[in-house]
């Protein structure tokens, strides 16, 4: 797999994207570990600086608390989806893509064909319902939004 460049009309960085020779296009989007941190009262902790004397350290808060250990609610993961290969991205599909977002209440900005900060913010609250959590079109969201054409079997 090659990487491949983004079009003049991308305002975004679209990270790696890689091509396969089948010509198809895949993107990672990574998933941070969500971890609880616990923590106790500083009083229930035994605490030498209590009779802490040396007045050249640095004062001790002993009314935060302290932490004594934490628990990893979900693991960090990256999810690979297949994406639109970025020389797809014209002004029309990208200004086709505004126009089906800004019907569905997701985009309010310009209808302008340029993949900003905006357009990209929108399709990831798009795609949060369903796909991936990225702000890079996945094929299949371009897909539900009408803004490429379905395969024949899922006709």
């Amino acid at each position: 797999m090659t990487p491949t460049p983004s079009p003049q009309n991308v305002d975004v960085d679209m990270g790696e994207i890689e091509a396969t020779l089948s010509g198809k296009c895949y993107a990672t989007v990574v998933i941070p570990a969500i971890i609880d941190v616990v923590t106790a009262p500083a009083d229930t902790i035994g605490d030498a600086a209590e009779g802490q004397t040396d007045a050249t350290a640095p004062p001790q808060h002993n009314d935060l608390p302290k932490i004594v250990g934490q628990n990893i609610i979900r693991e960090r993961s990256e999810v690979r989806f297949e994406t639109i290969c970025p020389q797809l991205y014209t002004l029309e599909l990208v200004s086709t893509l505004q126009r089906a977002l800004t019907v569905r209440g997701f985009y309010d900005g310009q209808i302008n064909g340029h993949l900003d900060a905006q357009t990209s913010a929108a399709i990831r609250r798009f795609q949060r319902q369903s796909g991936p959590d990225s702000g890079l079109l996945a094929l299949d969201t371009a897909r539900q939004l009408g803004v490429v054409a379905l395969d024949r079997d899922q006709l």
